[in-house]
């Protein structure tokens, strides 16, 4: 392989994410329940997030618009100014979370950097993600931090312009089939999927993947084996 450039995604690769989401979506949920069962809340919230991210993209922000408009909806409009200030407020807590890396991942990185030169390539709010990545102690692994929009082939193409490498040389690690592994292979470059527990419902996609550039393992440490001969 001519892998020069090793990019990882953040939330659900590097350290925790969608478990946080996860808790205050329920929070929200529950705060409503007098309107609808907490089930149709959520596929409620869910469908105005997935209407909503073309305005306002990816992250902590978005989701607490998301939630209020919700909220204004799911209640016609009568829901009181109490509900609306514990959404905001659930919102603001989501954005002090504390930052739990995820197992083997600082282990990985310092074998990784003595071949290669390691990247940060993610998606979402650009504050809350440089807040993240500080707070978690990995900045000095990196040789260069993404925090993208979005993450289509042509947001990859031109993160590779900018790292001045061809496709063939480019490895991207993160949790998302759809995010992380479709547009790199598709581009040529290599994508290995290391799959979390929980995933968010925009993230899903049901395909299965056979490709001689691609690898599914089962925990960040197992790629090492790959990369390191």
């Amino acid at each position: 392989m001519d892998i020069k450039i090793i990019a990882f995604d953040a939330d659900d690769t590097l350290w925790v994410n969608e478990p946080y989401f996860r808790e205050t979506e329920d929070k929200f949920c529950a705060l409503l329940e007098e309107y609808l069962p907490q089930h149709t809340v959520a596929r409620e919230l869910l469908q105005t997030e997935m209407q909503n991210i073309s305005l306002y993209g990816y992250g902590v922000k978005g989701f607490i618009l998301s939630m209020i408009e919700t909220a204004l909806r799911v209640s016609e409009k009568t829901a009181s100014l109490d509900i609306i200030e514990k959404a905001i407020q659930y919102g603001k807590d989501l954005l002090e979370k504390p930052i739990e890396l995820l197992e083997g991942v600082e282990e990985t990185l310092h074998l990784l950097k003595r071949k290669y030169r390691l990247v940060v390539a993610t998606k979402g709010d650009l504050l809350d993600q440089e807040r993240k990545l500080k707070k978690s102690g990995l900045e000095h692994f990196f040789h260069h931090i993404e925090i993208m929009s979005d993450k289509q082939e042509t947001d990859y193409q031109k993160l590779i312009r900018h790292l001045d490498i061809k496709p063939e040389e480019f490895l991207m690690v993160g949790n998302s089939l759809k995010s992380d592994i479709l547009p790199v292979l598709n581009m040529g470059g290599y994508g290995y999927h290391v799959p979390y527990h929980i995933t968010w419902a925009m993230e899903v996609v049901d395909v299965k993947i056979e490709h001689e550039k691609f690898k599914h393992v089962h925990h960040i440490k197992e790629i090492i084996p790959f990369l390191l001969p």
